[in-house]
């Protein structure tokens, strides 16, 4: 089985909120919310692959050093298993804007149960919130 990796990120606002973007129609498992980030290319780290798809996705820009290591996901789709590792980032400069026909939402830790999410997200959900 082809295993993915994929990187994302929790970004955490002032009011320890956390951005979710809803994946547009047209993509697999569109309607669903999910931590923004994406595919890690060939030769990327999945540090490289989030500034690259938040640059990308949503019109910001963060470091490296701003992006830190919480946890990941491992779960097999019916065709692939997917790799996720989940990075936490409270700095970086710019508004985030949907740049990709998504729907964004800031959403309290607490309350990230109540949007639908991919399989492989909805383990992440009760880890980011015993954290935050």
């Amino acid at each position: 089985m082809k295993i993915i990796l994929v990187a994302a990120v929790a970004l955490i606002d002032r009011d320890g909120r956390v951005l979710l973007a809803q994946r547009p129609e047209g993509k697999s498992l569109a309607g669903l919310w999910e931590f923004p980030g994406g595919k890690v290319e060939a030769g990327e780290t999945p540090e490289a692959a989030l500034i690259r798809e938040l640059h990308e996705e949503l019109g910001i820009e963060t470091w490296q050093s701003c992006l830190a290591p919480l946890t990941f996901a491992s779960h097999g789709y019916d065709d692939f298993h997917l790799l996720m590792p989940l990075f936490a980032c409270r700095r970086w400069q710019g508004i985030p804007h949907p740049r990709e026909g998504q729907n964004l939402a800031w959403v309290r830790a607490t309350e990230l149960s109540a949007y639908p999410m991919p399989p492989a997200d909805i383990p992440l959900i009760p880890i980011l919130r015993d954290w935050l």
